[in-house]
């Protein structure tokens, strides 16, 4: 428990010493503003929803990238769900980039993710293939998330629970130069009931010849149009 609290004052400390310390350099610091939610059909399908607006500066003013993502989620267990699914993602030049291209992608993805406890950690691990048309060039990648959630103030994640998120996630290109990306994340998020949970933290990008910071709110809504609920 010592250990769990050390690593809670620790982690809240960094999330917000980051966007502080970067608040004066405000072009180098973005923001994403996201929704998920999973939507129950039956005791094996739902449904994913996703929207995210991706800024290039802190205040949502600059819209960097739109993404809208949707899925179908089958689930073999709790711990165990395979989705398949379609994202739409068009990408906006910054004011001070004016001749940089926009464009937009069509993305048809794939995706398994497995579950697992250790003591109170959770760890969730997320194996997803895309293929990407970008304007008029298709692409094939790979990525994979390993994510893992501490609770706090309550041995579990349920109603009333503050926890702590992280996630490591590298990207790959199966033709082109193997690294395309990797993102390392770090959020305090607090379960307001078994539905809903909001997210905030911050997020480093690190491309090949490049990397920014993102602050992230995230609110999280799922629903469950099962007549009878397992």
């Amino acid at each position: 428990m010592n250990l769990i609290n050390k690593l809670a004052r620790n982690s809240i400390f960094l999330l917000f010493l980051v966007p502080i310390m970067s608040y004066s350099q405000e072009d180098k610091v973005g923001n994403w503003l996201m929704y998920f939610g999973t939507n129950r059909i039956s005791d094996n399908f739902s449904i994913h929803a996703e929207i995210q607006f991706r800024n290039y500066t802190i205040t949502p003013n600059n819209v960097e990238q739109l993404l809208l993502r949707v899925g179908l989620n089958y689930h073999f267990s709790e711990k165990a769900i395979a989705t398949a699914g379609y994202a739409y993602i068009p990408s906006y030049v910054y004011e001070s980039e004016q001749n940089s291209q926009e464009f937009e992608e069509h993305r048809i993805w794939q995706q398994f993710i497995l579950t697992n406890k250790l003591g109170r950690i959770k760890f969730e691990h997320r194996y997803r293939v895309e293929q990407r048309w970008v304007n008029q060039d298709y692409k094939n990648r790979l990525r994979y998330r390993l994510m893992l959630f501490v609770p706090l103030n309550k041995p579990v994640i349920e109603k009333g629970t503050l926890f702590l998120g992280f996630y490591d996630e590298i990207f790959i290109n199966i033709k082109e130069s193997f690294f395309d990306r990797n993102r390392l994340y770090g959020a305090l998020g607090y379960q307001i009931n078994k539905d809903i949970s909001i997210q905030t933290g911050i997020l480093h990008q690190q491309l090949s010849n490049s990397g920014k910071w993102y602050l992230q709110f995230a609110l999280f809504f799922n629903t469950d149009f099962r007549k009878n609920p397992c």
